[in-house]
């Protein structure tokens, strides 16, 4: 799956997280940014690269805005702003 333009999901909610997609020329880069970093950052991020990989997302750049959301909330917002980055939604 190629990310074709920029999308976004997700709010700046307290519980939520807020994801944008943009295209990039090669691999994938994450910034993330959480309000429990220190604790959980490296399992967002894996959670993020995984479900990336799971919609065939290669090449992009994404940044993630964590207010506290749950692992399902977050593979949900990562998932609609990689279709929308898509096309397909």
């Amino acid at each position: 799956m190629e990310i074709t333009k920029c999308a976004a999901a997700g709010t700046m909610e307290s519980s939520d997280v807020y994801v944008e997609i943009e295209p990039r020329e090669t691999g994938l880069e994450v910034e993330l940014q959480s309000v429990v970093q220190a604790q959980f950052g490296q399992a967002i991020e894996e959670t993020v690269r995984q479900v990336l990989k799971d919609c065939g997302v290669e090449n992009a750049k994404v940044r993630v805005v964590d207010r506290g959301a749950l692992e399902c909330v977050i593979r949900a917002r990562v998932e609609t702003a990689a279709m929308r980055g898509k096309g397909e939604a």
